[in-house]
């Protein structure tokens, strides 16, 4: 089993806790959906914000997803001028036997422009996405 990256980014329309939580809680669970990734096999995972976001630790929608024993780390952005802003990007570090070339890199809303090569998904119905979200979130309250 090897320990694997999965990468994903989205932005946020404001500098709010609700939008920060709300859109990294998107983007974790396409990654997790996309990728069959179980909680218990991801070693730790990275989140980090551009520097105009600081209303709340995006890593916290990990935690409302259930990943109460993943290491998580919340962190900046180095701040190039021109970058995209409102970004919030996601490293999962997952032990699995999938092959790198398998593992689908999740890049939504205005974060496309980061890697528009692997920006190719099917649309994505938010409606289900957010019932899953709601489920995971139930089925992980403490």
């Amino acid at each position: 089993m090897q320990c694997r990256g999965v990468r994903g980014a989205t932005t946020v329309e404001a500098n709010t806790r609700d939008e920060i939580l709300t859109n990294t809680r998107q983007l974790l669970a396409l990654m997790i959906r996309a990728n069959n990734i179980d909680p218990q096999d991801v070693a730790s995972a990275m989140f980090s914000v551009t520097s105009d976001l600081n209303a709340e630790f995006p890593a916290l929608a990990a935690r409302q997803l259930g990943w109460l024993d993943v290491p998580l780390l919340c962190t900046y952005e180095i701040d190039v001028p021109g970058s995209l802003r409102h970004c919030v990007r996601i490293m999962i570090h997952w032990n699995t036997v999938v092959p790198q070339h398998e593992i689908r890199h999740i890049y939504i809303k205005e974060a496309t422009r980061l890697r528009p090569d692997l920006s190719k998904l099917p649309p994505v119905d938010f409606a289900d996405l957010e019932r899953w979200i709601a489920e995971q979130m139930q089925n992980f309250k403490r």
